[in-house]
Formats: C-alpha cells, structure tokens, sequence
C-alpha cells in the first residue's frame, strides 16, 4: 500500500469520519473548494440528525421540535417532499456531481429507509414511525407471513398517492437502484431492489381499468364493474352540500396525481427497460383523453367518482371544472405527444383552450372552480356549502385556499402552439441542441459566473454547526433546519461545481 493510500474498503463510520471535514477558512482558498467544504459540512450535519436514514421537514435548533406536515417525534420520518425521498434525491446529486462515495451512501440510506416503511399495499404512507411500539400501527410488506391474518386487518395499509407521496419514494428507489452497487450480497442493496420491484407491481396493480389511479389505495382489487371505462359525464344531480363521503376512491388530479404516476412509470420503463411500464403510463394518458368533461366545459375535474363524473372530495372541494388541474392535463397530454408522436393526445386541446378563452374572470385571470354546467365559479368551505363570492368565504378559507389566478394558462397555451407550429421532432431537436450547448466551455462559464453570487451567499450563511437555518414563517415562531433550505442550497451548489468542472 503506498503511503497516504487509503483501504478499499472502509466502513460507512470512517468513511464519514474521513470525508466530512470541517469547512476551512484560508483566505486565499477557492470558490469551487469551498463549495465543496460546505457541502460536505452540511450533509454531515443533516445525516446527524436523520432518523434510520431519513428525514422530517422541519427541526428547531435544539432538535426538540421536529414535524412534516405535521409534529413529528423523533422516531418518524417523512415521505412526502421535501421529505426522506427529496433528501435522497439531493444526496444522488450530489454524488453524481463530486464522485464522493459518502453522498451515495446517504442516499443508500434514505432510500432503505423508505424501504423499511413500504407497506403491504406497495406504497407508503405521509409518515414512517421506527418506534416499535407505534411502527405495530401499521402493516408493512415486511410483516407478511409474520402477522396474523386478524391482526393485519386492523393496521393501516393505506398507499398515498395524493401529493407525490408513494411516487417520490418510488423514484428515489429507481435512481438508487441504477447506482454503482457495493459488495456482492449487500443486504440494504437487496431491500432496495425489493421495494423497487413490490412498489411498481403494486402501481400497476392500482391502476383502474381506465387508466386512472385513486387518490388512496389499500391494496384490495377494485371490482371492474363498479369503474366502467367510459367517458367523463356531467352527473344528473349532485348534493349541493357536503356529503362526507370516503373520497379516498376517487380518481385525483389534484396535486398531479395523475402525471405523477405516469412519469413515475416512464422513468421506471427507461431505467429498466420494462414495456409494462411503458404501456401503464400510456394508458395514463388514456386516462386523461376519457376524463376531458362534455361541452360547455371541455376542461377536467378536480376529482371522480367511479362513474367518471365529478364529485366531492374535502368539504371545500365541490364537484367541479377546474383550472389549475385542467392545465395541469394539458401539459402531460402535451408531454405524451412528445413522448410518443401519437396524435391523439393533442386532439383534445383546442377545446379546452376555447373554454380558458372564454371562462376568464379577469384579464389573465381564472376562478380556480367552476359550478357544473352553468360555468359560473363557486368556492367552497368549511362548512362544505357551495358559495358564490369569495367574501362569503370563512377568513381562514379566503386565504388557505387558492380561488382564482393565472394558474399556468398563459404557458400552456405557449407550450402548444411550439409544439403544433413547429412539430413534435423540431421540438425535441431543439432540447437536444440546448442540452448541448449548455455543455459547452462558454455556457458553462457564463452559467458558473452568474451562479458565483448566490454561491457565496449559501457558503457563508453556513453556521458553526453544519446547518442552513431558514428564517421564521407562518408555522414557525423562529428559525428553523428545514429540509427544503437544505435541498435548494445543495441544488445550487452542485450546479456551481458541475459548471466549473
């Protein structure tokens, strides 16, 4: 062995010992040096305060309140981003641009966290909870062939859906999964393959006959008859008030639940290869061509029933046609044409774009709901009756809800006027060429020396401790370690360093 050579392999405790050093403060030391110090001292800190690898949202400074959505114990981690998978996500960035095996290990780690929290359903729940005690809530893969039948029934298995929760994990599992492998027989490698592999059968296994996914799944098979494949449909009559029914069946766009699942199956098909999954994201798509409402409103809903007509979810959620969720369609059906060249997944737009043209409250501005049929927009509360003005709203609902806005239209009409004017393949020629000319030497500098000032910023907001604090807000009475904060300065950071390599 020569001298200063370091052993092959080297135990993840040295090897954290050895990679995260403290950030040192010569005075003639380098930007891109720098960078890489604060990196390293930030990632430290964050992987001493992970619980089995994962992550909250949130922590005070003394670590005694800790929360995701919502307050947390110290035994739980987060799914939903900016949970454990955003984290994950952050680390594998951060190896891929250094090479520094520490990075991958942290994103290893997150990633078998999740693992260790897949449930029986084949997703995940917004929380994980590694108390043993408070884990025994729910039934996990893990506890099948240990729990008896009776005793599984009464845990929750519950696959989420909604908010990039189950499909954030999954492809935080897909990436860690394509990355360098360690040892032969690696046990953690073994149970990330698993999940992978469990959570995209059981996707599949979700999705409805038409394509569509729920909001929630609990990994029972849907009886095909109660969700026929047919078109969207205005309902004959729908209660005018909160009906406080389970909605958690629902077809969902709100929060792209939708395009969520479908481009988590697209990067599954790419990174392994798979038609199946291929063939699932497409029928997504489908999905999208039968849940397009009739004339007058050829937009989407926000939410379905089985029958494909609009329904109630929350109490502020009436049935409805929307618009932030309808641009939302438009797009992933745009994405998809480019995707595939199938015409198909275009026809649908001109209409919808019409009604936009014709629905605006104001100049550039759309209700987010509108009343079924008549077009004319409703908002909702609390209270789970429909109102028509905005002032009739709770003052807790008037401003935790968006009600109207631009909501995306103005870029989405853009967005398919380039792709119908110029084509699918001019389109997809152009990212190509821009791909390559922010590769160039020249790009590269000009985007290193315009990112130099923010650099400086994050390097030097770094405290003592290793941690990023993000300042006071609406849920916080002080400064917070927020993973959020910490994702967003390593995303600088790594585009920094990948600029002046």
């Amino acid at each position: 062995m020569k001298p200063h050579a370091l052993p092959t392999q080297l135990t993840p405790i040295l090897l954290l010992t050895l990679l995260f050093v403290p950030v040192l403060s010569a005075a003639d030391e380098s930007l891109p040096e720098r960078a890489r110090a604060t990196m390293k001292k930030a990632t430290a800190f964050m992987r001493s305060i992970a619980t089995e690898g994962g992550y909250l949202w949130r922590y005070s400074p003394d670590l005694r309140v800790r929360a995701g959505e919502n307050e947390a114990t110290p035994s739980q981690i987060w799914v939903q981003p900016p949970g454990t998978p955003s984290m994950g996500q952050a680390f594998l960035r951060a190896w891929e641009v250094t090479g520094e095996p520490a990075y991958l290990d942290a994103a290893k780690a997150a990633a078998d966290a999740l693992a260790a929290g897949q449930l029986e359903s084949g997703g995940w729940d917004y929380l994980i909870d590694f108390d043993p005690v408070q884990a025994a809530r729910w039934y996990r893969r893990s506890d099948v062939g240990r729990v008896p039948a009776a005793e599984a029934a009464k845990r929750r298995n519950v696959t989420t859906f909604d908010d990039d929760n189950t499909q954030s994990a999954l492809r935080l599992l897909l990436a860690v999964a394509d990355a360098p492998r360690g040892a032969p027989g690696d046990a953690r490698e073994a149970r990330i393959l698993e999940a992978r592999d469990y959570g995209l059968r059981r996707l599949l296994e979700a999705q409805r006959p038409n394509g569509g996914w729920p909001q929630r799944w609990s990994g029972i098979p849907v009886k095909p008859a109660e969700y026929p494949v047919q078109r969207a449909r205005f309902p004959a009559d729908y209660p005018r008030e909160y009906p406080k029914e389970n909605y958690m069946g629902h077809y969902t766009l709100n929060d792209n639940t939708q395009r969520d699942c479908v481009m988590t199956l697209l990067e599954a098909a790419r990174r392994t290869g798979r038609s199946e999954y291929r063939a699932a994201a497409l029928k997504g798509g489908d999905f999208l061509l039968l849940a397009q409402l009739p004339e007058p409103q050829p937009v989407w809903a926000q939410q379905y029933n089985g029958r494909l007509e609009p329904a109630w979810a929350r109490a502020f959620e009436p049935p409805s046609a929307v618009s932030g969720e309808s641009v939302g369609a438009i797009r992933l059906l745009i994405d998809l044409h480019l995707e595939t060249g199938e015409a198909r997944y275009l026809e649908p737009i001109p209409r919808a774009i019409a009604w936009f043209r014709r629905s605006e409250i104001a100049p550039g501005t759309w209700a987010r709901m509108y009343e079924l049929q008549t077009n004319i927009p409703i908002y909702g509360d609390r209270d789970g009756r429909i109102k028509y003005r905005i002032e009739d709203l709770s003052p807790e609902r008037q401003t935790g809800y968006s009600w109207k806005g631009p909501y995306g239209f103005p870029a989405v009409e853009k967005y398919h006027a380039e792709v119908v004017s110029e084509g699918r393949e001019k389109v997809l020629a152009g990212r190509a060429a821009a791909a390559t000319k922010a590769r160039t030497p020249a790009a590269r500098a000009a985007r290193a020396k315009a990112l130099e000032p923010r650099v400086r910023e994050i390097v030097a907001a770094l405290d003592a401790q290793g941690r990023w604090l993000a300042p006071a807000g609406r849920r916080n009475p002080e400064p917070q370690i927020t993973t959020s904060a910490f994702i967003t300065n390593l995303g600088v950071l790594c585009d920094y360093l990948e600029a002046v390599k």
